[in-house]
C-alpha cells in the first residue's frame, strides 16, 4: 500500500526546522546558516560517485515517490493574497520534483506546469482531501511530504504520516518553529525503528506502532 513519507527533514539540535523572518534573502529564516549543509555535501559526493550514511538518505528519499506536498512557506517567501502570480517558487523553470506537487495555502490559485513535469497545485482543502489527491497523482508510488513544520505537524496530528526521517545536526537555533511542538497525543502512534549518525548529522526514522 502506498505511504505518506517525509525524508531529510533536518532539525537543529533544539528541534528547530525554521527560523525567524523568512524571507527571499533567508528561505529557512535567520540563524539557520548551515542547516542543511549535510544534505548539500551529500549531494556533491553522490555526484562524485561516494557513498556514506548521508548519500544513502538523501537517496531513500527519492525513491518510489509519485507525488509530493508542501506547505506555502516552503514554496516560497510570500505571504498573504497573491499580489500577483509571478511567484514559481525557489527552484527555477525546471524544479526538481518531475510530478504533481500539492502546495497547502489559504489562498489558492491556478495550477502552475513548469519544465520537466513538475504541476504546483494550489489547494486550502483539508489534510485528508489533499492526500487521497496525491495519492491519485501518486498512482501507486509514495507521496513525499515537505516542510515547512507547520504542515509536518498538521499530517502528524491527523495520524497520516506513515514514515518520517529526521536528520539532526549539531548546531543551536534558539528560537522559529520547532517541528515536534504542538503535536499532543499525535506523536503517541509512532515509534523510533532506526537511528544513524555520520559526522555531520544523526538520522532518526520514526514508523508507525
Amino acid at each position: 500500500m502506498p505511504k505518506l513519507r517525509v525524508h531529510n527533514l533536518t532539525i537543529s539540535l533544539d528541534g528547530f526546522a525554521a527560523g525567524p523572518g523568512q524571507r527571499l534573502e533567508a528561505p529557512l529564516g535567520d540563524g539557520t546558516e548551515g542547516l542543511h549543509e549535510w544534505m548539500f555535501a551529500a549531494m556533491r559526493d553522490r555526484a562524485d560517485g561516494k557513498s556514506g550514511i548521508d548519500v544513502d538518505c538523501v537517496e531513500r528519499g527519492e525513491r518510489n515517490i509519485g507525488a509530493t506536498i508542501m506547505g506555502r512557506n516552503m514554496f516560497g517567501p510570500l505571504r498573504g493574497p497573491w499580489q500577483d502570480e509571478s511567484w514559481r517558487g525557489w527552484w527555477g523553470e525546471n524544479p526538481p520534483y518531475h510530478h504533481d506537487v500539492f502546495v497547502h495555502t489559504h489562498h489558492p490559485r491556478p495550477s502552475l506546469p513548469m519544465e520537466g513535469g513538475t504541476t504546483f497545485h494550489f489547494t486550502d482543502e483539508p489534510v485528508g482531501t489533499v492526500l487521497r489527491r496525491a495519492f491519485e497523482a501518486a498512482a501507486g508510488q509514495d507521496v513525499r511530504l515537505g516542510g515547512g513544520p507547520a504542515t509536518i505537524q498538521q499530517y502528524l496530528r491527523a495520524g497520516l504520516v506513515d514514515e518520517l526521517h529526521l536528520a539532526i545536526v549539531p548546531m543551536l537555533v534558539g528560537r522559529g518553529e520547532r517541528l515536534l511542538d504542538n503535536l499532543g497525543a499525535g506523536i503517541d502512534g509512532y515509534r523510533v525503528a532506526e537511528q544513524v549518525g555520520s559526522a555531520a548529522a544523526t538520522h532518526v526514522r520514526l514508523v508507525r506502532r
